[in-house]
């Protein structure tokens, strides 16, 4: 039985890794949780998995855990805040960490992980994203093992399965379009909210919802493949597909491309990286060729997608700016969820934080340089917001690149 740390239980990716522990309680146990603001939910999971030991990341609400799960005996440890969230990540005889935190804020627990000599099954982005140029070395001096879990890159790690060094070529990463697959481009100055939270394929949390819909998600993804994978960018490819019944595709020397295909669930790619390299069998749907229909691609319209471009731009650049990027985004997203910004917005306020920053971009950045530039550029959006100046469309300082 695998012992397993849960960061981010409540959430998309936490929830269904526990309907996996449900599903198969002779395979996986459940030895640490932390989640966000989601007590009614934290405390159901409490009671059913029985954790050891459990954070809630505000503080303020540690009272009120403590009072839903008073009557359990025993209790678990339960702490509070980033320090809390931490110490659940490094915690006991986990084997295995499944970070599924949306953003910034699962670095610094999955860096925990990695040095308590927990393998990884990494459903959180930013942790390469921004982290990549601290988190690999650290990978490698603690020799634990960095699994994909989102369905992207657990596609092409399952087909590379078998493949020689050196036998890649190129990644094909497969995205959905999201919610404005099917408009005009002169439609989206009236995109509103609820427009940009209805994903055609997939049921996920609302930030990553709003990152399908501007296709900075596969912005972020081409960078997280680049670290996961040591392709350079232009071996990485983008493809609209709508069916989101192939996952992704890699293209060997000899032109051979394989793919990896199944029914839009989360639940596959993570039980795959819990699993490796065993294969478990499941219960689940098969996948009918002749029931999925037609599988069809598209490119991705530049036009509707920049922050597709400023992605690669400022993966080329490397050093900090990736992390600036991620963090100028989760902040845009948040303004446009609160209805503070335009949609339209989005790209152009964090391109404008990306060119500002790049003069103080640092190539080969520390951990306290990467959370510096999480920092800048989060106040550097809301300021930039504040003032209304997000004009452009285009920077020719990073297209250029």
């Amino acid at each position: 039985m695998k012992a397993i740390t849960l960061l981010g239980s409540t959430g998309s990716i936490g929830t269904q890794t526990l309907d996996i522990a449900a599903q198969y309680p002779d395979q996986f146990r459940i030895v640490g949780m932390a989640a966000g603001r989601n007590i009614e939910l934290l405390s159901q999971q409490i009671r059913q998995f029985h954790p050891e030991i459990v954070a809630i990341a505000d503080p303020n609400q540690l009272p009120d855990l403590k009072a839903a799960i008073a009557d359990l005996d025993p209790q678990p440890h339960l702490l509070a805040g980033e320090a809390g969230v931490v110490e659940v990540a490094a915690y006991g005889d986990a084997e295995s960490v499944v970070t599924g935190i949306v953003g910034c804020a699962g670095l610094l627990p999955t860096i925990a992980a990695i040095k308590a000599g927990k393998d990884i099954a990494l459903a959180n982005k930013e942790t390469l994203i921004a982290g990549g140029p601290v988190v690999l070395p650290l990978v490698e001096k603690h020799g634990v093992k960095l699994l994909p879990a989102d369905s992207e890159h657990s596609a092409i790690f399952q087909c590379l399965q078998g493949v020689p060094e050196g036998g890649l070529r190129r990644i094909i990463l497969t995205a959905s379009g999201g919610a404005f697959r099917d408009w005009p481009v002169e439609k989206l100055p009236e995109v509103t909210v609820a427009d940009a939270l209805k994903h055609p394929n997939w049921s996920m949390g609302r930030k990553i919802t709003v990152d399908s819909a501007t296709l900075m998600n596969k912005g972020l993804e081409v960078i997280e493949a680049h670290y996961l994978f040591g392709m350079d960018y232009d071996h990485i490819d983008i493809v609209i597909h709508p069916q989101s019944i192939i996952h992704s595709l890699i293209e060997l020397q000899d032109t051979s491309v394989l793919a990896q295909l199944g029914w839009p669930d989360m639940r596959l790619p993570l039980l795959y990286a819990l699993s490796w390299p065993e294969r478990v069998a499941t219960d689940w749907e098969q996948l009918d060729l002749v029931k999925s229909g037609d599988l069809t691609f598209q490119e991705p319209n530049h036009q509707k997608y920049p922050c597709m471009q400023l992605a690669y731009d400022v993966g080329r650049m490397g050093g900090s700016m990736p992390a600036v990027m991620n963090a100028a985004n989760e902040q845009a997203v948040a303004l446009f969820l609160e209805e503070k910004i335009s949609f339209l917005d989005i790209p152009k306020v964090i391109e404008t934080a990306c060119d500002r920053f790049r003069p103080q971009n640092t190539l080969q950045p520390s951990l306290e340089d990467i959370l510096a530039a999480d920092q800048w550029a989060r106040q550097e959006i809301l300021s930039i917001s504040q003032r209304q100046t997000p004009t452009v469309t285009a920077s020719p300082q990073l297209s250029a690149i």
